[in-house]
């Protein structure tokens, strides 16, 4: 393993996590961030209703949230800009696509 920049984590008790992309827009990043947080929460409530597909899913958006913030998949610093910026934009497409989705189930009789 070589040594990362302090820049590319930052470490929560003991534990190393990797940074948000810098050079993505902040409208992306917020987007972005909030489909994370709904996730989180999504996450909360099927574990304690013991739902396996609502926690699959919940995770599944979890993820492609993660890997748009650079979070997860390959490691940022080492990709192009603008393969970075095209692959957050598709995850927060990807997660409003799901959204709306939801919206159309929840509508159905």
């Amino acid at each position: 393993m070589t040594a990362e920049p302090d820049d590319h984590f930052f470490v929560v008790d003991g534990r190393r996590w990797r940074r948000t992309d810098p050079a993505l827009p902040e409208d992306v990043a917020a987007a972005l961030r909030s489909h994370l947080g709904r996730g989180r929460n999504a996450v909360k409530r099927a574990k304690q209703a013991g739902g396996e597909g609502a926690l699959a899913a919940a995770r599944h958006r979890n993820g492609l949230a993660k890997h748009g913030l650079g979070e997860r998949g390959p490691e940022w610093w080492s990709r192009p800009e603008a393969d970075r910026i095209a692959d957050a934009r598709r995850a927060l497409a990807d997660l409003d696509a799901l959204d709306a989705l939801d919206a159309l189930d929840a509508d159905a009789p």
